[in-house]
């Protein structure tokens, strides 16, 4: 008899943070680096580059609720398998102060979960710690997705 090894979303990110596994596309462009992983709770650091600026010259929102979504989407994927899927079904996010292009720090958490359904925070910080956003977000848990979409059929 064989022990079976259940690989975890911690695992993954692990993975991805040591450089053994691509990071998906958008957190490539976002330039996600984590910092500090844990179930249930992760800080990364983004570089928010040039090209995402307004006319005003600060980052442009949506760019801001990406991070934010991909900081609070992966603290959730530390607590599944690896083989499940978690999409955002709502997000809230409060604009505090303009961000300008370099590094920002995310924070993301679990705040509740069941087997189905997750709520989630997350707050995006200057390297200083000045307060840039705000989020709270709704996330739908599926088993392993047959068709890509996290639909089963």
């Amino acid at each position: 008899m064989t022990a079976t090894t259940h690989v975890t979303g911690l695992d993954v990110l692990r993975a991805a943070a040591d450089g053994l596994v691509e990071t998906p596309p958008a957190a490539a462009l976002l330039g996600w680096r984590a910092l500090d992983l844990e179930p249930g709770h992760v800080r990364v650091q983004y570089t928010a580059r040039p090209e995402f600026c307004n006319p005003h010259g600060a980052i442009q929102g949506g760019f801001l609720a990406a991070m934010l979504d991909d900081a609070m989407g992966p603290a959730l994927f530390t607590t599944l398998p690896a083989d499940q899927f978690a999409p955002t079904v709502e997000m809230k996010v409060n604009f505090v102060r303009p961000a300008r292009p370099g590094p920002i720090i995310a924070e993301g958490s679990v705040v509740h979960k069941t087997n189905s359904i997750a709520f989630l925070e997350g707050k995006l910080t200057t390297v200083d710690g000045d307060l840039i956003a705000t989020a709270m977000a709704t996330a739908r848990i599926f088993a392993a997705a047959k068709n890509g979409h996290g639909h089963s059929g």
